[in-house]
């Protein structure tokens, strides 16, 4: 069984930053690869960012250039790193983890409140 327990989300102005924390717990094996959905009231589900174990990284476009996504294997934590910041950003953001065989793992969502 694993565990994600996200962290960091609230309200900010446009093109302010926040920064979101995952800790994932559990029986995590090697080869994982972690990162951040969101969802928006009425639309889908979307990916933001994702990283590889061993680093690789995949941005949504319209993310691309603003936000950050990072690890810390050792802790089994992603972190993502928000930056200029857009009320478009409003979305409930949700860690990922996938986990091998082939196990997706959700955590609860954190809400994050772009508004002057």
């Amino acid at each position: 069984q694993v565990r994600l327990v996200e962290s960091g989300g609230g309200l900010v102005q446009p093109g302010g930053s926040l920064r979101l924390s995952c800790a994932a717990s559990g029986s995590i094996f090697t080869g994982n690869s972690m990162g951040w959905y969101r969802q928006a009231p009425g639309k889908q589900r979307e990916l933001v960012a994702t990283i590889t174990s061993g680093g690789a990284t995949n941005y949504a476009d319209s993310v691309k250039g603003r936000f950050t996504v990072s690890r810390d294997n050792a802790k089994n934590t992603v972190y993502l790193q928000m930056n200029s910041l857009k009320p478009d950003d409003t979305a409930i953001y949700l860690c990922w983890l996938w986990n091998r065989p082939a196990i997706n793992y959700w955590g609860q969502g954190t809400q994050v409140t772009v508004s002057s």
